[in-house]
């Protein structure tokens, strides 16, 4: 039976919007739990939920005490999720299973076990603060958890949105290459910055696979300046520099069916 083990709340720091709260729920399924970090404005009366899926390892280690440490938080849609909120978005950024904290396998992300307890947690945080409907957002390797988590709860997911997306096979697992999207049901979007420079996510595999699944495809351009290596979150195909305007146009696309490119003069 699920439980309800712990929601806690505090406040963080936030630079550019007024400062959000954030709580961790933590919901019981079986012998395991599985923990998300809801964030949303102070006076905020969400409807929409975005639920946030984290490229690899996709592992966030979310612990129920207040203020505690977490990993990836520099990964593009944890340390974005702020652009999201508004006086009727709130984000869940969704951890691992605890007992996936050693080793999260994309084999699992499709199981029927990950989306139950995806599930599980969305319906309860759904049911404490009244969302009417979600939207599933996976980066790169967390586009696998997405897409799957999104087919199999399609009375959940209303929509997804797959960034920066791991299109085929690598030594971790299959990525979408084996992804049927007559399987779910909802809608879909893409989105992808033009200069991907990640060999494992080009984007002539975004313009291909929009093309296959007859869904638009978002375009980004500009930002910068990179960091790091190609396929970390400080390059472009974290969208480093346009973070806000990216979040913003998936907002958009969420609320009104528009899917306008990013970065692009015209």
């Amino acid at each position: 039976m699920r439980r309800l083990l712990a929601i806690l709340a505090f406040a963080v720091s936030c630079p550019t919007l007024a400062q959000p709260v954030e709580e961790i729920v933590v919901v019981k399924v079986g012998s395991h739990s599985i923990a998300g970090l809801v964030s949303r404005g102070p006076r905020a009366k969400p409807k929409y939920g975005i639920a946030l899926f984290p490229g690899y390892p996709g592992i966030l280690k979310l612990h129920a005490e207040a203020g505690a440490p977490f990993n990836q938080q520099g990964n593009f849609v944890i340390r974005a999720r702020r652009f999201w909120l508004d006086a009727e978005t709130l984000t869940v950024s969704v951890d691992a299973p605890s007992d996936q904290w050693t080793s999260f396998e994309q084999r699992f992300r499709q199981s029927a076990r990950y989306g139950a307890d995806v599930a599980a947690l969305l319906q309860e945080i759904g049911k404490r603060f009244g969302i009417e409907e979600w939207t599933f957002v996976g980066t790169s390797e967390g586009s696998v958890s997405a897409f799957h988590a999104a087919r199999m709860n399609p009375a959940l997911a209303r929509r997804a949105i797959l960034t920066s997306s791991l299109f085929g096979s690598t030594k971790l697992g299959p990525g979408l290459s084996d992804a049927r999207w007559s399987a779910y049901g909802g809608k879909l979007l893409w989105v992808h910055h033009a200069d991907d420079p990640c060999p494992a996510t080009p984007y002539r595999e975004a313009q291909s696979f929009a093309k296959k699944s007859g869904a638009p495809l978002l375009t980004v351009r500009g930002g910068g300046p990179e960091r790091g290596p190609p396929c970390e979150p400080f390059s472009f195909h974290g969208y480093v520099g346009v973070e806000r305007a990216t979040v913003e146009a998936m907002r958009t696309w969420v609320k009104t069916g528009l899917a306008e490119d990013v970065g692009v003069h015209r």
